[in-house]
This record gives structure tokens, sequence and C-alpha cells, in this order.
């Protein structure tokens, strides 16, 4: 579709001046197009703000393209329910909307005898959150994966990949299909209430007032900034403005993937580890691990590649050397920071941040895509 730019037709009278518009969904990642798509289909006047000139281009487009089953998150988080509920919507509207992906699973390994236990606990917390995991002793884990080292492994059917920039692109169509605006290259400044609701200040150079019932701030890295950018919010409720960013690096592998299915290492504490996926072409590639930088910076360092091969070879022992080349890297929306657990979405109404009409979604990390529709019904609700 071709790109709007602000200030869009549909927004201005006949004199010039800014309409009222029901609902504004600020960032037009796969959360904000699933919103915009759940609010349009839902009867209402739906305009969603992006600030880049394309949709998806931040945390929507760098990430592993995994559809998760929902094995990791404490029992009754909004992760976890709203991951296993996502995960089911997810495929069903791949299915009906043709948007690629696979139903590859996932194996979740132990690569010593110390792991195993944490292993046991992960598949119980599985099994609270209603996900179905196999128990695999060595012998079996190698059966499916012959390459594969592990003393033990859980075995998850319903995890999955997804091509997250078609999936994206069908979102978008079913919005507009239903009512929606999108219009790119309208970054929103701040934005004040007002009597009915808020009004914003969107746009660059010489920016121009919007006004609308209700916003959404879905705009990933920049949500927490633009809470703050609302006058009148409670700061203390807020989370604090990020001094640190949690980098992800992916490297990918030159040669044919070495196994079929998804490879994750037992959890380390605030993240994943370093695992294998796959994208719909059969490419393997490993990460994403976890570097601490002060600035947005997606550049991959060849050197860091060291430390991949040290924890691919942990499962993956056969890993040639040379074989990892540079591939892509992003950002995490954390609201924590080095060596915290990871908390849970935060989703913020008006009996918390003060300003009424406006819900912040922050912190929206992985499980992020795999909840999106999951997520956009709650936030609708």
């Amino acid at each position: 579709m071709e790109s709007s730019i602000f200030p869009h037709p549909r927004l201005c009278r006949d004199d010039g001046a800014m309409e009222r518009v029901e609902c504004v969904v600020v960032g037009a990642g796969v959360v904000g197009l699933a919103l915009a798509r759940h609010l349009a289909l839902l009867g209402r006047e739906v305009l969603v703000l992006e600030a880049e000139d394309r949709i998806g281009t931040g945390i929507s487009s760098r990430n592993s393209e995994v559809i998760h089953a929902g094995i990791y998150y404490p029992a009754d988080s909004l992760k976890a329910r709203l991951c296993v509920a996502g995960n089911r919507a997810l495929y069903a509207f791949c299915e009906a909307h043709g948007v690629d992906y696979r139903r590859c699973g996932k194996l979740i390994v132990a690569t010593d005898d110390s792991q195993v236990e944490a292993l046991r606990q992960l598949r119980v917390r599985a099994q609270v959150n209603g996900v179905d995991l196999q128990w695999l002793e060595a012998e079996e884990a190698r059966a499916l994966e012959p390459r594969l080292h592990c003393t033990a492994a859980l075995l998850s059917p319903s995890t999955g990949i997804v091509d997250s920039h078609g999936l994206m692109r069908a979102l978008r169509m079913e919005a507009e299909t239903h009512g929606a605006t999108v219009v790119l290259k309208s970054p929103v400044r701040r934005g004040r209430a007002v009597s009915g609701g808020l009004e914003l200040e969107v746009g660059g150079g010489e920016p121009m007032t919007l006004q609308a019932a209700r916003v959404f701030n879905a705009a990933g890295l920049g949500a927490i900034p633009l809470a703050h950018a609302f006058e009148g919010a409670r700061r203390s409720s807020l989370p604090p403005l990020p001094r640190a960013f949690a980098k992800g690096n992916y490297f990918s592998l030159a040669g044919a993937a070495p196994f079929a299915r998804l490879v994750y290492p037992v959890p380390p504490l605030g993240a994943l580890g370093v695992h294998l996926t796959l994208d719909l072409a059969g490419q393997a590639r490993f990460g994403p691990d976890v570097e601490w930088v002060d600035r947005e910076d997606y550049d991959v360092d060849p050197r860091r590649a060291e430390g991949f091969y040290a924890e691919v070879r942990k499962y993956w022992p056969e890993l040639p050397e040379g074989a990892l080349q540079p591939a892509y890297a992003g950002i995490r929306p954390k609201l924590h920071g080095a060596g915290e657990a990871m908390p849970d979405f935060l989703i913020q109404r008006e009996d918390t941040h003060g300003l009424p009409g406006l819900v912040n979604l922050l912190g929206i990390e992985s499980p992020g895509l795999t909840a999106c529709l999951a997520l956009a019904e709650e936030v609708a609700r």
C-alpha cells in the first residue's frame, strides 16, 4: 500500500482545522496494528499514527519470528495467559489470511545433569499455563534430531515460526478494510488532557494538533518516553526513562541447518539463552544474546561470535569454526535492568497514570508478537 504522510486528507475539515478522532493508536508495529484491527472490527473509528515511513520497522521486524507456546511465564501473568491464547489465535489468523507460517516445534534442552531439575520445573510451569510439553530422554531427543547433544529435553509441538512482515501486512489490510486509517511519518510528540479526551501534538518541524477520545500508546521502544510526554500524568506511576538498552544480536549459519526444529537451552535469568531458530526458507540463525548499550545501535559486532560459538556448542558440538556470520540486531523494550528477572507486560489505564482515555502498553517484549491478537482483545476490553 502507498504510504500516507501527515496531515492525512481524512483528518482535515474544509476550513483546515483538525477533526476529532475516536481512537488513536500510536505505533504501527505488530501490536499496534493488531489493536487497530480489533478496534476497527468493533466498529470504532481508528487512526494509527506511525513515526517511520513504513509499518513495523522497529521491534516487530527485529526478532526471532517465533510463535511461542507460553512455557516460560509465571502462572496467571499477562504474558502466560495472552501467549497461550495468542498462539491459538495467531495460527488461525495466519491460516485464514494466507500468512506464511510453520508449526515446526521446539526442543528445550538440558546440556548437562545440573540442568535437568530446571527442565523439570519448566515443564511444571508450562503445564500450569496449559501448554502441552513432551519429556524426552537423551536418546529420544536424538532420534528426532541426531546432531543434538543433550541429557534431556522438552518437546513443544505448538511452537512455530511466522513471516512477521506478512503478518503485519495482513493486520493492516484488515484494519483498513474495516475503516481504520494508517498514517506514516507522523510522530506523536506530546499530549495533554482536554475536555472529553486527549490532545496530541503530531508531526515534525511544524507539528499539528489532533484530539482523540482514546489514545493507545503502543509505540514500542518509544512507549515509555511518550508516556512521560503526556502533561499531567503521574510520574510516580511510570517506569523511568531507559538509561540502557537491551540489545540482542543474531548470527546466521553458513550452510544447511543442522536441525528441523528450533532448539533452546534451559533459560538463564532474564533471557531465553542463545537459541537456534529457523526462517521459513530453512536458514538457521542463532541469538539473541543480551548486550546492554547506552543508545539504540543495530550494528552487529563480529567479535561477539566468539561467545556464540561457546553457547551453541553446548547443544551442537559440531558447529564448524567460521560458520557464524553477523545477521541483524534488535532492541528489547524492557522494564528491568541487567541481571533482573523479567517483569510482566504493563498495561496502564487512567486509574494508574491519571489521564482519562489514555492506555499505555509498556514493556511489550517477547512474547508480544505471539500474543498480539490476544493482547489487542485484552486492551480493547
